[in-house]
């Protein structure tokens, strides 16, 4: 698969001869797995060609990295079973532990998540943003590896073109997504911070910092939704006290964890 998109970047670079200081093959990398000698792809987020090479590496059932709206993730087609699993493994993930999905836009929000009770005017004034709705799953979700303990599902739509974009090009499919670091360990920022999981990856692609403070390595904010007029705080994130004012306002009230 490497070589397929080793391929890639070489004709790409053959047509734009712009990109070869903004989609490369990082040989500073000592950290090759045996399989594939090829060095992980990088490329920049506005290099012309970063859609094309992120949509291949979907195809491919490949687990990329690329910014958000708040810190650097972990990516892939979330119907996809092996790529599901591939992405646990690099993430160093309890397989009980859920992922998020990432979606275009509030459609998509209620093609894949139970969110009737949602009113369109709510969703606005909530996404796009740094905030993960949980709800419960739709069918359209048929993977039965993406958060088999759970019925329910987070969905985020991130203030992030590229990101929003891929999830256009990707057929409006949903893309399960996790902070780019293993298990336990800090949150990423820029693409170094998680170097160590390059080689496992399909491609890397960088955006630079992104924030300048390191109260983004809180990441999205999560709030179930799922039962109508009531919320959870499942975790603070970067957007609490704006989510909590919205919420307010459209009469919804706190519920607790272990009530619902």
């Amino acid at each position: 698969m490497r070589y397929l998109q080793t391929l890639l970047l070489r004709r790409l670079h053959g047509t734009r001869p712009q990109l070869q200081s903004s989609c490369s093959s990082n040989n500073s990398i000592n950290m090759q797995t045996k399989q594939q000698n090829q060095p992980t792809p990088v490329c920049a987020v506005a290099s012309l060609d970063a859609l094309k090479l992120a949509e291949q590496c979907l195809h491919l059932g490949q687990v990329i990295a690329l910014p958000t709206d708040t810190v650097y993730g972990l990516a892939c087609d979330a119907n996809n079973e092996e790529a599901i699993q591939r992405l646990y493994e690099i993430k160093g993930r309890d397989e009980h532990k859920p992922v998020a999905i990432c979606v275009n836009n509030i459609a998509a929000l209620r093609r894949y998540g139970q969110a009737s009770h949602l009113s369109d005017e709510l969703l606005t004034r909530l996404l796009p943003g740094p905030l993960t709705i949980i709800v419960e799953r739709s069918p359209q979700l048929s993977n039965r590896f993406l958060n088999p303990s759970t019925t329910k599902i987070g969905i985020r739509i991130p203030d992030y073109k590229f990101m929003r974009d891929l999830c256009a090009t990707w057929h409006e499919q949903p893309l399960a997504l996790t902070s780019a670091n293993r298990s336990s360990a800090p949150s990423s920022l820029q693409v170094s911070e998680f170097q160590l999981l390059w080689p496992q990856l399909g491609a890397v692609f960088d955006a630079g910092r992104i924030g300048q403070t390191e109260e983004r390595r809180l990441a999205s904010t999560v709030i179930d939704l799922a039962k109508p007029g009531s919320y959870s705080i499942v975790r603070a994130g970067v957007a609490l006290k704006q989510t909590l004012a919205v919420l307010h306002e459209f009469g919804y009230v706190k519920q607790d964890l272990d009530t619902m």
